[in-house]
């Protein structure tokens, strides 16, 4: 049972949960009515010198590899506070796009460093939330009350920053992860003031199981994701087709659009037209892919009111007649079926091309327990006790991240042929990185950079000067 929020944000490096990292980690628990309870968290995470951080990714946090030296802590001290106080039981973790964000980062975080990468997010009580989809769907269908950002263009906005704005949230340092955090909270107290009915009933279906139950009714519903247009502003009105054949999901069709010219399509056509293809006037195929387990925006039809559908330009007739069209056709699923298998086949062959190295495999398969049970011997040893003959593991990437997790956490423990090991593996990896990384910092410097991201150039170029072996 959830007893207390725990809203968090994350600075990280770049924008890869398998190859970036995080370096600063922030975090504030409320009561289930928001309020604050104890201290805020806020921590540097040192950033290990097999990483070369994206400058983009600096000039927008402002933390530099120095400052997480000089002030931060390594991961697995940083997991040890965040196992002990943070993840406790009853917790349900906040954020904002943090689904699709945070959470990437923090799974392959806990997998480097031998935790399991979902518990924290499931297991006594525990649980996850995304105000990003929340808000998106407020402003669709109970907008009243709140003030609507739009970007410079003219088009609807929902970002963090732009928000609190035009709301006059306090949000002082926006992507410091702390003043984010805050902005966060504050936003939910918004929401719910404005519109705590939607804000409630979308709390209350966050669990898989609920959204399992209303996308597998047979009725159409509403659904908010940021796949979808801002033209209507990201919602539309779908039906569930199928299961999905390989994960917790359904196949949705968006009942905005006559499904006529997709129904007569083959399965090989199906797959390039599902396809996202930038500039194309091709209609793309309306189908999405419904994940259970991601806190998606979906609600009953009955939510569309009058004002929503006018807004949101919803015609019922049309939503029923194109209903009636793809439900009728039942080899349609047969050809979606089929493209899926076509496009994963795709996917392996490109992944077969791009192998990456242990750190990026977390989705490769879930470990045994008995597995399970050797990583928390892992993290339970002392440094001088970490060695691949001291453990004994079935998944041959617990074996090769062993070297690579005491490097990172206890370099001064390792022995020389470990050493070595670590040392090809950070070369290796820097090399790839490096002249992407000093390129980008030359296009930086070139661009009128302010005195403060010129200031920011030169120590990311000091600093890959200090943890590359040579610089020609």
């Amino acid at each position: 049972m959830a007893d207390s929020f725990y809203f968090y944000d994350l600075e990280t490096s770049g924008i890869s949960p398998r190859n970036d990292r995080v370096m600063q980690f922030a975090g504030q628990r409320t009561d289930m009515d928001l309020n604050p309870i104890g201290d805020p968290d806020n921590n540097l995470i040192t950033l290990t010198e097999e990483v070369l951080p994206s400058p983009d990714a600096i000039f927008i946090t402002g933390i530099t590899p120095q400052k997480t030296k000089a002030d931060g802590m390594t991961e697995v001290e940083f997991l040890k506070i965040f196992a002990k106080s943070i993840a406790t039981p009853g917790t349900v973790f906040v954020g904002f796009n943090s689904v699709r964000f945070d959470d990437e980062f923090m799974r392959f975080l806990q997998y480097r460093n031998y935790y399991d990468a979902y518990e924290w997010q499931w297991k006594d009580g525990r649980g996850r939330w995304d105000l990003l989809d929340v808000v998106r769907m407020t402003r669709a269908l109970r907008p009243e009350g709140i003030e609507w950002p739009f970007d410079s263009s003219g088009k609807a906005a929902n970002r963090l920053e732009l928000l609190a704005s035009v709301n006059k949230l306090e949000h002082t340092h926006a992507h410091d992860a702390l003043s984010d955090v805050q902005a966060t909270i504050d936003l939910a107290k918004l929401l719910r003031d404005k519109q705590p009915k939607l804000f409630d009933y979308l709390l209350s279906i966050r669990d898989k199981k609920a959204v399992a139950v209303l996308a597998k009714s047979g009725q159409p519903f509403i659904y908010t994701s940021g796949k979808y247009s801002a033209d209507y502003e990201k919602t539309t009105v779908v039906c569930s087709l199928a299961d999905h054949p390989k994960t917790a999901a359904s196949l949705v069709y968006d009942l905005r659009y006559d499904p006529e010219p997709f129904l007569k399509m083959t399965a090989e056509e199906l797959v390039e037209a599902w396809k996202y293809k930038k500039d194309s006037t091709d209609p793309r195929l309306p189908v999405k892919t419904l994940g259970y387990n991601r806190c998606p925006a979906i609600a009953p039809l009955g939510v569309l009111d009058e004002a929503s559908q006018k807004r949101l330009s919803v015609d019922m007739k049309t939503i029923e007649t194109n209903r009636t069209k793809v439900l009728a056709d039942k080899g349609f699923t047969t050809r979606l079926f089929k493209a899926l298998g076509i496009m994963d086949k795709q996917q392996q062959t490109r992944l077969l091309g791009d192998v990456g190295d242990v750190d990026s495999q977390l989705y490769d398969g879930f470990f045994s327990d008995a597995d399970r049970g050797v990583m928390q011997k892992v993290r339970t040893s002392a440094p001088e006790e970490i060695s691949v003959n001291n453990f004994s593991f079935q998944d041959d990437r617990l074996k090769e991240l062993l070297v690579l997790y005491k490097a990172r956490n206890f370099p001064k423990k390792l022995s020389d042929e470990e050493r070595a090991t670590w040392e090809t593996f950070r070369i290796t990896r820097l090399q790839k990185q490096f002249p992407g990384f000093m390129q980008r910092l030359q296009e930086l410097a070139a661009g009128n950079p302010t005195q403060n991201q010129m200031y920011l150039v030169e120590e990311l170029k000091l600093y890959a000067e200090s943890i590359m072996p040579s610089i020609d």
